[in-house]
């Protein structure tokens, strides 16, 4: 605070404080303006000050210090909060109580410091495993907010952890209604696996031949459909077919989807499955991020430029085959471009199949009109199958036009009006590039 005394003199003096502070001195500051009295003439005019510091009032013996952050609830169930850590390892390595119970361990162990590796060498679960538990667990408890039946829940409370692992890409009303499926057919892993990746694959497959036939909530519908367009992707038509119709007969829900598998077994016991084939569309399918990783089996195809045209499909190795106890991929010959694609129905077996790779989507006989023309794709041909015999199907053709050499797709039924019964080879399958969260599968319009 700072005071002002008035003057009492014109000389310069000092005032004893007897209140001093001990970080000040203990005479006063004395301010010195000069005033002009005259035109040659100055008088000083002594102006005193005292500083006194200020002292902030006394805080209340009750008053709380404010604390904006809270630590999180514990993750852990109520029976470990008071263990040590080596008990807590201790009922990880020997699996005391039911899976769902110590997953959550492996999260506290690892926020306290423990790397996957080191609670791998200390507890025998392997960092694979400790992942399935602790995701498994999540999707368990999103099953409980759900509010599923604890008799469905009971199902997996010996095992369970894998199968619940293999549903933890759909959404809780999905994962609600696979669960009660599986515990209705008594799935395993496996067959869990398959069905949430029917489930997960429906929506896409809009406009596929039968598509309107199965129903989407209901996951039997989603397998059965994934059978369904197997049978008629077949390789072997007379095995093949019949044997992925019965299979979709045994897990099909609806009675509309049942009533069109049964149709096409029908048909097929009458030798009409002929006409059935007819109109089958080649399956374009989108790639998903890190679709590649999961799936149990690849095949791997070399690929060439659409800029290389006819040539480039001739020079591509023919042989690829996996050799040796690790599966060594080896080729008749050498090739700098190679494409890794999941062990997908239409590309397993191919024995000459090659994949061309073109930079404008508007190479397909479908509409130009749509927002996808100029999207990359890539081409999936059988190089074994080189005739023109299906007015459906695509093909792969060099053809000469105003004289210069055009290299694209076209449909069977054109080349046939164009006179062209031989081709570089059978389209039998369109792979477009991965985007995050579409939902834009080709419909019945957008081919022509």
């Amino acid at each position: 605070m700072l005071k002002l005394n008035p003057p009492k003199s014109f000389s310069l003096s000092h005032h004893n404080q007897s209140n001093s502070s001990p970080f000040l001195s203990p005479h006063p500051l004395t301010f010195l303006p000069f005033i002009r009295t005259s035109k040659h003439h100055f008088t000083i005019k002594p102006i005193s000050a005292t500083i006194t510091p200020s002292t902030p009032p006394p805080s209340s013996p009750n008053q709380q210090v404010y604390q904006p952050f809270h630590p999180p609830p514990s993750p852990l169930p109520s029976q470990f909060r008071s263990l040590d850590t080596e008990r807590r390892l201790e009922i990880l390595t020997n699996r005391l109580g039911s899976w769902y119970e110590y997953a959550p361990l492996i999260t506290s162990l690892i926020q306290q410091g423990f790397s996957h590796s080191s609670l791998e060498e200390a507890t025998g679960i392997s960092g694979v495993e400790q992942n399935r538990l602790v995701v498994a667990t999540q999707v368990r408890e999103s099953l409980i907010q759900s509010k599923v039946e604890p008799e469905t829940l009971s199902f997996f409370d010996n095992g369970g952890a894998e199968m619940l692992y293999e549903i933890r890409l759909l959404n809780a009303v999905q994962r609600a209604a696979a669960a009660r499926y599986m515990v209705k057919n008594n799935f395993d892993a496996r067959k869990a696996q398959e069905l949430a990746k029917a489930m997960k694959d429906f929506p896409r497959r809009r406009g596929d031949a039968g598509w309107e036939s199965f129903s989407y909530p209901f996951p039997g519908d989603c397998l059965a459909f994934m059978y369904f367009r197997q049978s008629r992707e077949h390789k072997n038509p007379s095995e093949g077919r019949t044997m992925s119709l019965e299979k979709a007969l045994e897990v099909v829900e609806t009675e509309k989807a049942n009533a069109r598998i049964s149709n096409e077994l029908r048909a097929k016991s009458r030798g009409e499955d002929k006409e059935a084939i007819v109109g089958v569309k080649v399956p374009v399918v989108r790639m998903k991020y890190g679709e590649v990783a999961d799936a149990t089996t690849v095949v791997v195809l070399p690929v060439c430029e659409d800029r290389e045209g006819e040539k480039g499909v001739i020079e591509a190795p023919v042989e690829c085959k996996s050799a040796g106890e690790f599966g060594v991929v080896v080729a008749e010959k050498g090739w700098n471009r190679w494409v890794v694609l999941p062990s997908w129905v239409p590309v397993v077996g191919l024995k000459k199949g090659v994949v061309v790779s073109f930079g404008d989507a508007r190479v397909l006989p479908w509409k130009v009109n749509r927002w996808y023309k100029e999207e990359s794709i890539l081409v999936v041909a059988d190089r074994e199958n080189q005739k023109v015999g299906a007015d459906e199907g695509f093909f792969l053709v060099s053809t000469t036009k105003e004289g210069k050499r055009e290299f694209k797709v076209e449909r069977g039924s054109r080349l046939k009006e164009l006179g062209v019964n031989e081709c570089l080879g059978t389209v039998v399958l369109v792979v477009r590039p991965p985007k995050e969260d579409v939902d834009d599968q080709l419909a019945d319009e957008d081919w022509e």
